[in-house]
């Protein structure tokens, strides 16, 4: 069943487009490959003023769903650059920029992570540090094999539960205010959050 764009972005995106978080992901599902390309396009051509990027991480043309990647490429790159995290891309087989916090080395990185997402093996759970989550998280994730979390909300904690889920809890009221003011009218640029 396809969903109206503009919803299925605020539903899933909220903390990105409010600024914090760095990034998400949704899927849509779109039986017209060519408007959906088009939807995409001008929906990032309408957020790149206020700092935010779409991207298409992966099509499945046979179900005619989408996996669409809404980040913010400033966060992103300040996400990539933390501690540890080109370490740990680097143990997960990709290639590093020799500056990933830039754009150009954010893109190159995204390039090689939907490269991952379209093949036939085993999902990317390294996809966890493109969306902000922090590296233990990740990493907790991938040792435990999403067992043993210490806190599950917007994702598996395996840090401080209280510090989790005090962040989900953020996260989930941002959300609620987002679809209340959207659904009351007020359009997604307005709740786009300049950079």
């Amino acid at each position: 069943m396809e969903r109206n764009f503009e919803t299925v972005m605020i539903e899933q995106c909220s903390p990105v487009l409010a600024g914090l978080k760095p990034a998400n992901l949704f899927r849509h599902e779109n039986r017209d490959r060519a408007a959906f390309y088009a939807t995409v396009a001008g929906w990032d051509a309408r957020l790149a003023p206020k700092g935010i990027r779409l991207l298409v991480l992966k099509e499945c043309p046979h179900s005619h769903w989408y996996l669409v990647y809404l980040y913010r490429p400033a966060k992103l790159g300040a996400a990539l650059a933390q501690p540890g995290v080109g370490a740990f891309l680097r143990r997960e087989g990709y290639a590093l920029p020799s500056d990933p916090a830039t754009p150009a080395g954010c893109a190159q990185l995204l390039r090689q992570l939907a490269g991952r997402l379209s093949c036939d093996g085993d999902f990317p759970h390294e996809i966890g540090v493109f969306l902000g989550y922090p590296l233990g998280d990740v990493e907790g994730f991938i040792a435990n094999r999403g067992r043993n979390f210490t806190c599950c909300g917007c994702w598996k904690s395996y840090g401080d539960p209280d510090a989790a889920r005090r962040h989900f809890a953020q996260l989930n009221k941002c959300t609620a205010v987002y679809l209340r003011l959207f659904h009351s009218g007020t359009p997604v640029l307005k709740l786009a959050v300049a950079a």
